[in-house]
């Protein structure tokens, strides 16, 4: 029997804590019935505790927090779960270092989800572990995984762009709603989105007031969602998928554009949507107009919405999520929860979400 399925908790560490995702990541599994915060990394936050810089339940607030170069074998040993919430390239470096001490792993940086070819051009480095790209488990749980996350050692969180836009795009894809071909992928982020770090783009006098595009045609969650789509089942697929930077702090909005199959209605993409997210938990349906940021910040939900118009051939699907929750640590907690054998709801239903 797996520990968690046994035992009342399960130990976890968390190295990145003092990034937006690892912030939002202690919050959560501060108040998981079935996680023990038992480690915290963040060379910003070494020598104090966790209840220094955030509102945590008694005990877990007292964590003292360790500098990275903790990050060893030694401190990983008698954990369940380690979370990285580090870059790409310090996640390259820290994961094996965890597997090697027995822990399971959930990385939710872009280390591990594409193939090694790949990230010289979308992520400006050569792969240093390519021998664990094929060990790695990219786990989506409403769309599809390369690999079982319940017996997975390493698990790769998806990216929260691709979240969004996958599964907008799922959904009309498996309803029949529109063609493989020339599928256009809009999708707008808070500033929470590009990390915890001084940038003089993101800076309040910067982005208040302004909306632009960035990164077009070269951002790294374009093969990532196209991957996505193929464990899917929809292998070959290209999308242009384009981000957006909102005057907000946290949130996406993704609209997918397709080609609509010949006879279908907009009747036929709302039934797509309704059939798409029955049975999923964390999935809502709801008329186009209605999918917006206030119902999801601050939940592990993805309210989800389409329309069609015959006359013109075009359908449209609308996701939003919430980029530090759905599309980062709730997400990475409900692999977790999977690779535990708990229900992949349990410490995510409750949150309270902050609307209005």
């Amino acid at each position: 029997m797996d520990k968690a399925a046994g035992d009342a908790s399960s130990t976890v560490g968390i190295v990145g804590v003092s990034g937006y995702s690892g912030m939002e990541l202690a919050r959560i599994v501060a108040r998981h019935p079935r996680l023990q915060l038992a480690l915290a990394i963040s060379d910003k936050w070494a020598g104090s505790t966790l209840g220094d810089h955030l509102v945590l339940p008694t005990g877990v607030s007292s964590v003292p927090v360790r500098p990275q170069r903790d990050a060893v074998t030694a401190s990983f040993v008698g954990l369940d779960v380690v979370f990285l919430c580090t870059p790409a390239e310090a996640s390259l470096a820290i994961a094996p270092t965890a597997l090697e001490a027995g822990a399971r792993v959930v990385d939710l940086s872009g280390a591990f989800r594409l193939a090694a070819n790949e990230y010289p051009r979308w992520y400006g480095f050569e792969h240093a572990r390519p021998d664990l790209l094929p060990t790695a488990c990219y786990s989506m749980p409403e769309a599809g995984s390369s690999g079982d996350a319940r017996s997975a050692r390493l698990v790769s969180n998806p990216g929260c762009y691709t979240t969004a836009a996958t599964l907008a795009t799922l959904a009309l894809l498996r309803g029949e709603i529109i063609e493989r071909q020339g599928i256009v992928i809009d999708a707008k982020s808070g500033t929470t989105g590009a990390g915890r770090k001084a940038n003089e783009d993101f800076s309040f006098s910067e982005v208040d007031g302004d909306f632009r595009a960035y990164r077009v045609l070269r951002h790294q969650h374009t093969p990532e969602i196209e991957r996505a789509l193929g464990l899917a089942g929809y292998n070959g697929l290209k999308v242009t998928f384009t981000p957006h930077l909102l005057p907000t702090r946290r949130g996406i909005l993704a609209t997918v554009y397709g080609r609509l199959v010949p006879g279908k209605t907009g009747a036929d993409a709302a039934a797509a949507i309704e059939r798409f997210v029955a049975g999923r938990p964390f999935l809502r349906a709801a008329k186009p107009d209605a999918v917006r940021l206030s119902g999801v910040v601050g939940t592990n939900r993805v309210t989800l919405g389409a329309d069609a118009d015959p006359e013109r051939g075009i359908a449209v699907a609308f996701a939003a999520l919430d980029n530090l929750v759905k599309g980062a640590a709730g997400q990475a907690v409900q692999n977790a929860n999977l690779m535990l054998g708990l229900d992949e709801t349990t410490g995510l239903d409750t949150l309270p979400g902050s609307a209005p």
